[in-house]
């Protein structure tokens, strides 16, 4: 037991990615420095400023959801059921030999199901009422992703859907630490899923400027920290953790793959898209993160950052990481995997609080991408271009959402 309640390890993940459709292959893929950028396939971008995307490619459900089913699930829900099963696979979870109601799924979505929402706007508007989809609903409401893993497995424990832009799945993995902790549970399956590669998003996205539109070289395109960075690239997939009580992951023996150990999170009650320009808010989910935690400033070796290749945001965060962590800002590692996933929205969270508990296992830092001319405000360590191995021991993830929404998790190498 901590000061806070127990111990609370991560046992398992699950990935689906616009770099690999599971686990290994992404994690592979981030270390060789591999970009998920191409020209869009699901929609004609002809009239469209951004041509490309971070997309999930050649996915399939086969062998996971009946056809049936998947018909009834948007595809974020597609994306977490699937990414959910390598999570409980590889945690080794045996739901017929567990308390399953000791066992929630808590799963965030910035956007939820806006692809069916686009599809039955069209059947209704070019059909009539008659024609949209009893379905519709709860196929596209954001919780459905957790509602549909938990009907896949049985877990009857806590089971809801955080929403909070780009930091919901991060805001999700910081309830299941809490209820953890609590003692509302023993087992929570949690983190994010997004799929929003529509014409809705990409056009609402572009018309804020928000986007790159480095149309002839979209593996470049996403450069955060760059001087010539000029938008995210949109991105999508799932990246779910498996989180338990020491208790309950020694009584089954599970491997833990880190621990757990802090979560902080903070509004800026600034602006509806940009975050305040003192990087405040962030600086205070970080500080938090580390107060709950009971982390030292020079314990913290790598920051996964949130890191977009957007012109505001990115120096912001430095800022707010140099307010932290004054003159050890300078000696701690801070890369941004988006660099080659794109911006997962609302399952980015999820997805880099995976890659931060590979790199406290595996003592691999991956590559900050496309850092080829660093911005003047962005002077410190982003793991340029080339993967590192080190022994980190401790780390941060870091998210922030449009509304103001941050969130810092800290986590632990086991040992």
């Amino acid at each position: 037991m901590s000061g806070n309640g127990p111990r609370i390890f991560v046992t398992g993940a699950g990935v689906l990615s616009p770099v690999g459709n599971d686990v290994e292959t992404s994690w592979n893929s981030l270390v060789a420095g591999k970009s998920g950028a191409a020209p869009i396939t699901r929609f004609d971008t002809s009239a469209f400023e951004t041509k490309f995307a971070c997309e999930v490619k050649d996915f399939s459900f086969e062998g996971i959801i009946d056809r049936k089913d998947a018909r009834r699930m948007d595809r974020f829900v597609q994306y977490a059921v699937v990414a959910s099963h390598e999570a409980v696979r590889n945690a080794g979870l045996e739901p017929e030999r567990l308390d399953c109601e000791r066992i929630g799924v808590i799963i965030g979505s910035g956007i939820g199901g806006m692809e069916t929402f686009e599809t039955q706007h069209s059947q209704l508007v070019e059909k009539g009422p008659g024609r949209v989809s009893p379905f519709f609903i709860p196929m596209m409401i954001s919780d459905m992703a957790a509602g549909q893993v938990s009907i896949q497995f049985g877990f009857k424990g806590p089971n809801f859907s955080t929403v909070s832009a780009c930091a919901s799945g991060a805001h999700a993995i910081g309830e299941a630490f809490r209820l953890l902790r609590a003692g509302d549970a023993d087992c929570i399956i949690a983190g994010g899923s997004e799929a929003t590669i529509t014409p809705m998003a990409v056009a609402g996205f572009g018309n804020m400027r928000a986007l790159s539109t480095r149309n002839d070289d979209p593996q470049r395109a996403s450069r955060p920290f760059d001087k010539d960075r000029d938008g995210f690239v949109i991105g999508e997939g799932a990246g779910l953790l498996v989180l338990e009580t020491e208790e309950h992951a020694r009584r089954r023996g599970a491997t833990a793959i880190c621990e757990l150990v802090g979560y902080g999170a903070s509004g800026d009650a600034f602006h509806m898209t940009s975050p305040c320009l003192d990087g405040d808010g962030a600086a205070r989910a970080m500080k938090r993160a580390l107060q709950d935690a009971g982390m030292a400033l020079d314990e913290v070796v790598y920051i996964n950052s949130h890191g977009t290749s957007t012109p505001a945001g990115d120096p912001i965060e430095v800022t707010a990481v140099k307010t932290v962590f004054g003159e050890h800002a300078r000696r701690l590692m801070m890369g941004s995997t988006k660099s080659m996933t794109g911006h997962l929205l609302g399952a980015a969270g999820g997805l880099e609080a995976v890659v931060t508990a590979l790199v406290l296992a595996r003592g691999v830092v991956p590559p900050t991408i496309n850092l080829d001319t660093p911005d003047d405000a962005c002077d410190l360590d982003f793991i340029p271009n080339q993967a590192r191995t080190v022994k980190v021991r401790a780390a941060l993830s870091n998210s922030f959402g449009f509304g103001g929404h941050n969130v810092t998790l800290a986590m632990k190498a086991i040992g």
